[in-house]
């Protein structure tokens, strides 16, 4: 029956233009003889007259199965007109000027780095240089003893040479190329293109290590059209880590004389493993790390990150928003759970950080007692004691530059955990260093963080070949201890 009085209600129907058939669904032609032809009707039939629509209520809708109710509306609906061509999608307006002012943001930051626009580093180079030591020591960093180190903390002095490392040489000379006819090989060792290359960088340095195969070679994403020439990648490698590169195709043989490498954006450097100034691959990365400003010194600003991380934004604008932005000489995050130093040390031991806990014990012992306290809103503007340096920004100045040599001097003392001696050197240097040290959802933001390479061996920290067997702690651990009143301080509980 709905059929039926379907049929009746349509265009040309007994009902068409009764004032219960609804005068929309009337058309040119009715939908059983279009569903049949394809060609459209010749002559179309005429329109129903006009009607008074305020006399009568509308009828109800019609019940029907969703087939024929597609049908009808499809054949009421449709048009003879021809098909239209189709045109490219068009973007909002508001993601055009959104484009339109990331790129407008992008020009600026580039401008401002290369120097076009105004100077972000003005204020900071009315400061003096440092001046480093040199000479020759018995290690790299010159094995300086603690009271030595700290003569150094309150530079008021600009004619004092600082002691920052380099005692020892560190090899920026790689790739042995071969010449010669068959049986006969002259190893020549190459210096010129990286060396210069990074004396040469003036602007911003993206710099990553990865020694002892510990990592892969992880590519930056989010650069903008300009910022691989605009900005330096340089990745520090040494030769067993050159090898399983190579066997993968990802770099040419040793032995093989070519251009310098470059992996995507990186520019590789191999460095002789006989020639790092140590034995540990943990503290050469801490060369690379925390002295960029000794290996670029022409450059205004550094990125380092960790061979573990991958870069998703832009560093140029890591460097505009987190750091000049801010003022600071300084950014990094901020660590995701630990506050005061001494909890950092905790974990360090009881994850095997670092395996030497004897070791860990003697250097909290010896910043305790020369003044190191929990963290305290009285340390305000740090809001914490502990970082995660997976990714540091600095500014090459003489504040920076002071804090990373007196950081570094205390990684050769004790060991590569940066994390430990991060507030003590902060806390007892002066002139102070201003650091962003930012929420750690901005790391999350900005980088994406992946595991380190599986290793047959035991792998982990360094610091002793063996672990002794885990006890519990008790209170005779602390008591008489210099850092008793650290820890009962941090624990909140009052110290006799």
């Amino acid at each position: 029956r709905a059929r039926a009085a379907w049929r009746g209600c349509a265009c040309g129907g007994p009902r068409c233009c009764s004032p219960s058939c609804s005068a929309s669904r009337c058309s040119t032609s009715s939908p059983r003889s279009r569903s049949r032809s394809t060609s459209p009707s010749p002559t179309p039939r005429a329109a129903c007259p006009s009607t008074s629509s305020s006399s009568a209520p509308p009828a109800p809708p019609l019940r029907r199965r969703r087939s024929s109710s597609t049908r009808a509306t499809t054949a009421c609906t449709s048009t003879h007109s021809p098909p239209r061509a189709r045109s490219a999608p068009t973007r909002p307006c508001s993601q055009v000027s959104a484009s339109t002012a990331r790129r407008d943001h992008y020009n600026t930051v580039l401008q401002e780095i290369n120097g076009v626009g105004r100077n972000l580093s003005a204020r900071h180079r009315a400061f003096p240089a440092l001046r480093y030591q040199n000479g020759r020591r018995d290690s790299f960093a010159g094995n300086f003893s603690t009271e030595e180190r700290r003569s150094f903390f309150n530079h008021t002095d600009s004619a004092v040479e600082i002691p920052c490392g380099f005692f020892k040489d560190f090899p920026l000379l790689h790739r042995l190329s071969c010449f010669g006819g068959v049986g006969k090989c002259a190893c020549l060792t190459l210096m010129v293109s990286d060396r210069l290359a990074m004396e040469s960088c003036r602007g911003v340095v993206v710099a990553s290590a990865i020694f002892n195969d510990h990592d892969k070679i992880r590519q930056p994403k989010g650069l903008g059209s300009h910022t691989v020439k605009a900005a330096c990648f340089f990745m520090f490698i040494d030769d067993r880590t050159h090898r399983v590169l190579a066997s993968h195709g990802i770099l040419e043989d040793g032995h093989v004389a070519s251009a310098s490498a470059v992996v995507g954006a990186w520019r590789v450097v191999t460095l002789q493993q006989q020639q790092l100034p140590y034995e540990d691959p943990a503290m050469n990365g801490v060369v690379v790390k925390h002295l960029l400003h000794r290996l670029f010194p022409n450059a205004r600003f550094s990125v380092w990150v960790d061979a573990k991380m991958q870069l998703t934004v832009d560093p140029l604008l890591l460097v505009h928003s987190l750091l000049a932005g801010k003022g600071a000489d300084m950014a990094v995050s901020r660590h995701p759970f630990n506050l005061h130093a001494m909890e950092e040390a905790i974990a360090t031991a009881r994850w095997r950080k670092w395996r030497d806990v004897d070791a860990i014990r003697a250097q909290m012992e010896a910043y305790c007692s020369h003044g190191l306290q929990p963290w305290s809103p009285s340390k305000l503007p740090y809001p914490s004691d502990v970082p995660d340096t997976a990714i540091i920004i600095r500014r090459h100045g003489s504040a920076s530059d002071l804090f990373s040599c007196l950081l570094f001097n205390e990684l050769e003392a004790f060991n590569p955990r940066d994390q430990l001696a991060f507030a003590y050197v902060r806390d007892q240097m002066s002139p102070r260093v201003s650091i962003n040290m930012f929420e750690v959802e901005v790391l999350e933001h900005i980088s994406v963080e992946y595991r380190h390479n599986l290793k047959r061996d035991n792998g982990g920290g360094g610091g002793g070949a063996k672990q002794g067997i885990a006890r519990m702690a008790s209170s005779r651990d602390i008591a008489g201890s210099s850092c008793e009143g650290y820890l009962m301080k941090m624990w909140g509980e009052p110290s006799e």
